[in-house]
């Protein structure tokens, strides 16, 4: 394990005289499956003088940590933080059986509301849990080698929590209360069905969601620790403890049924056990204080960490299947033999300070054959130690002490109050592992896999795990933090060769996730800049010849007839590169489109002729230094990109006709000289030979920036964040601070000058393509690549809003929306 960073606040006065309710009230984090860390503080961050004492929820992206958006105040103590499967909502609940749900407003990582509430009256809640979906993909060891995905990651039968009508998955949650109370809360998929929870006219959030109360055992009797598992077949598996060492360890299976619009929920003991005498009869009594299940779904394992005075206890216990022979007075003449299910010790692990928390990996992704699950445990003496999950074997350790010290603060000068560690949590992936103390520092480790060559990541290892992100969905930001740079080209490679040996419909559905990929991959390092422009061009390139394409609709076609792009695509294949002649083949009536629809894409059609200029413009450097670029992605070379510039450019030729006003507009040195016709020419000539274009093309080439001047294009971005090249000259841990930006994480990426070419220092809005100021007062920013955007939606017509639309959920690079406000 090595830490990365830590955050950390100003220091704050008065904070010695709460000390101890710092320690009564321990804070809490939460790593969604899209790397959106959710915690909890005792004082607001910018408070320096503890005045805000409650329970604060926050939220930020791991890659820009320093920007911590608060999303919820409370008078009470929160208890439970908790993010649904696709990492969409946040449960929040406290000590006062406050239930609430919280949604990013119009997708903005800094803008929270909330959307579900509801009220459990006097009910400490300890535990909750979100209902599964029924969606669960899994890597196949025994086809793991194998080249499709289809074969590789397979869906694994899992049953979802609650159904709907049609077997759909309902939306809801699953409540535990320290009195043993079972609740469950479930969220209608139509708003019209939910009460606003204050009295008003409109129905707006948050909403009120029906809920439902059952006593988890025959009696309701006080827990003190529990853990939620899903089961395969759609139930819960729930272990409870009263603390007692001498009582037993409880399971139980839940189940959680929609009946019409209301709830029903069914408990069902299971085997228990009790712990083992020597930790029973010890002098030092034990008290039971964490319960885990080894893995959140379908598990058969649960781990029991004990603590007393002198220090803790952590205990494996195991669900087997056992054989029982039936006396042969009672087997009727038969040797029949029964199957009982017991409880079984495995391993312990013992550490002379107390635990404070435990957490292991949530998915059980094993991509070689030496990789392993991992428990992690922290422990009261800020230390955390990393234990394989079947034999305890401690397998690394670090502590948190070396952190603790201040931006401001000297060497030699130690601290009245020490903040001590409240709880960990680990990535989806497995990669990071997040600590939060009392005081709300955060501390981010990275955990490479111990088992790998060297104990670094392999290329296959990575592939691997890239490949399960690009089939389930799941953010990868953990994944690159972990990443070897001199791997990133091999790693590339090896992505892409498999993609392009899958089917073409996967290819399809998959690609523009691949390519933002790539694209991270290729931020990490200084030389991959360029490849990452190029591929960031391709995929905004593929978005709007897929947009524009779409607009595309013949009234008259037979079932047998191409339509208009197949047909475009066909003479673009002819290799004709005069464009007029490729107008002639094609029938305008199927390209027609209302001119109010083709004003408004002007911008965009003005990005697809800029970019068209760069290519060629570049084109006689990038062959000049060939040697630099001999791997990875160049646009110049990808024929496929060629073909797809030419065929736009045959549209916006076509569409020209209509409305000239759609145009884009071009600085020349000859007023008579036709841009449109001469970019397809030379791009035609191009994508007939890309590897070797002959002298005439680059020629003609050097030529165009003396003709036409060339604009500012503008796709790579400063930025200060974590997943940057800047991360490989930095001595770790970095020490950050919170609402301060840090300068040694600054990188700005060098811009290769064109001849003759026009740059500014304006704020381009990277979906519309439109400049927004030198200094814009409110835009919204990318927490990944820094790409910048308006907030106002300027669309008036449907084919623009749907261009807007598909990037309002995360930035064209696959990052989070963020507001900043100058």
């Amino acid at each position: 394990m090595e830490l990365i960073y830590s955050v950390q606040r100003k220091q704050r006065k008065g904070l010695s005289t709460h000390a101890d309710i710092a320690t009564c009230n321990p804070t809490l984090c939460c790593l969604s499956s899209r790397n959106i860390l959710a915690f909890t503080t005792i004082t607001e961050l910018d408070d320096n003088f503890a005045s805000s004492w409650g329970s604060h929820v926050y939220v930020n992206d791991i890659n820009t940590p320093w920007f911590s958006h608060k999303i919820f105040s409370s008078k009470y103590h929160i208890t439970v933080l908790e993010w649904d499967i696709p990492g969409n909502l946040l449960l929040v609940a406290d000590s006062a059986g406050n239930v609430n749900i919280f949604c990013s407003k119009t997708n903005l990582l800094n803008e929270w509301t909330l959307q579900y509430t509801t009220q459990f009256v006097g009910e400490h809640i300890i535990k909750a849990a979100f209902f599964h979906n029924g969606r669960k993909v899994g890597l196949n060891p025994e086809k793991k080698d194998q080249i499709l995905y289809s074969e590789k990651f397979q869906h694994i039968r899992f049953a979802p929590s609650v159904k709907k009508f049609g077997s759909v998955p309902a939306e809801g949650a699953i409540i535990i209360s320290i009195t043993g109370m079972l609740g469950a809360l479930l969220i209608p998929s139509d708003f019209s069905q939910l009460q606003p929870s204050t009295a008003s006219a409109e129905k707006a959030p948050p909403y009120l969601v029906p809920i439902a109360c059952e006593s988890l055992g025959p009696t309701r009797a006080h827990i003190k620790t529990v853990d939620i598992c899903y089961g395969k077949n759609g139930h819960f598996l729930i272990a409870v403890s009263s603390g007692t060492v001498s009582l037993p360890i409880q399971c139980y299976k839940v189940s959680i049924k929609k009946i019409e619009e209301k709830v029903s929920i069914t408990s069902q003991a299971l085997p228990s056990f009790f712990l083992r005498d020597s930790v029973i009869k010890d002098a030092n009594v034990f008290s039971v204080v964490k319960l885990c299940w080894v893995s959140r779904e379908d598990a058969d394992s649960l781990i029991v960490a004990c603590s007393n005075s002198t220090g803790c206890l952590i205990e494996v216990w195991g669900l087997l299947e056992k054989s029982q022979n039936i006396h042969k007075i009672f087997n009727k003449g038969v040797s029949e033999v029964y199957k009982t299910v017991l409880w079984q010790h495995q391993a312990q692990y013992r550490s002379p300070a107390q635990i404070v928390s435990m957490t292991t990996t949530k998915l059980q992704i094993n991509p070689t054959p030496n990789s392993s699950n991992y428990i992690m445990i922290g422990l009261k003496d800020n230390t955390i130690h990393c234990l394989y999950r079947d034999t305890l074997k401690q397998v690394s350790s670090t502590s948190l002490n070396q952190a603790f010290r201040r931006l401001d603060e000297p060497p030699g000068k130690m601290q009245k109050f020490e903040p001590a560690l409240s709880h960990i949590d680990m990535s989806w992936l497995g990669n990071v592992l997040v600590g939060i103390d009392t005081e709300g520092h955060i501390y981010l480790y990275r955990f490479m896999p111990l088992n790998e060559p060297g104990n670094s990541m392999s290329v296959y290892y990575a592939t691997t795990l890239l490949e399960y992100c690009l089939t389930t969905g799941f953010d990868w930001l953990d994944l690159l933090l972990c990443i070897k740079t001199s791997s990133i080209d091999a790693i590339c490679d090896r992505l892409s060769d498999i993609f392009n040996r899958q089917p073409a419909c996967v290819q399809q559905f998959h690609y523009v996730q691949h390519l933002c990929m790539k694209t991270s991959l290729y931020r990490l390092t200084m030389m991959g800049q360029s490849k990452a422009q190029d591929l960031s061009n391709l995929l905004m390139l593929h978005s709007i010849s897929t947009a524009f394409k779409s607009l595309l609709r013949p009234s008259e076609i037979n079932a047998h007839d191409k339509g208009p792009a197949e047909k475009l695509a066909h003479e673009i294949a002819e290799n004709n590169t005069d464009v007029d002649k490729v107008l002639i083949h094609l029938d305008p009536k199927m390209f027609t489109v209302e001119p109010s629809t083709l004003q408004s894409l002007q911008s965009i059609i003005q990005w697809v002729a800029d970019l068209s200029l760069h290519i060629l413009a570049r084109l006689p450097e990038s062959r000049g230094h060939n040697n630099l670029r001999s791997t990875g992605y160049d646009i110049t070379k990808d024929v496929k990109a060629l073909n797809m510039l030419q065929e736009l450019l045959v549209i916006i030729r076509i569409w020209g006709v209509l409305i000239s006003s759609c145009l884009p507009t071009f600085t020349r040195s000859q007023a008579n000289l036709d841009i449109l016709a001469l970019l397809f020419k030379l791009l035609s000539k191009l994508s007939q030979n890309p590897l070797e274009p002959d002298d005439s093309l680059l020629d003609d080439c050097c030529l165009l920036p003396s003709q036409v001047l060339i604009p500012q294009m503008q796709q790579t971005y400063s930025q200060t964040c974590i997943a940057s090249p800047a991360l490989v000259y930095q001595n770790l841990p970095i020490q950050l601070e919170y609402g301060i930006e840090p300068e040694c994480l600054l990188f700005t990426p060098e811009v290769n000058i064109i001849e003759n070419g026009m740059y500014g220092d304006q704020c381009l809005d990277s979906v519309r393509h439109l400049y927004l100021g030198k200094n814009p007062m409110s835009i919204k920013k990318c927490t990944r690549c820094n790409a910048s955007s308006s907030i106002s939606p300027g669309a008036r017509t449907t084919a623009m809003k749907a261009w807007e639309q598909r990037w309002s959920k995360t930035c064209y690079c696959g990052g989070y929306w963020s507001v900043n406000v100058a």
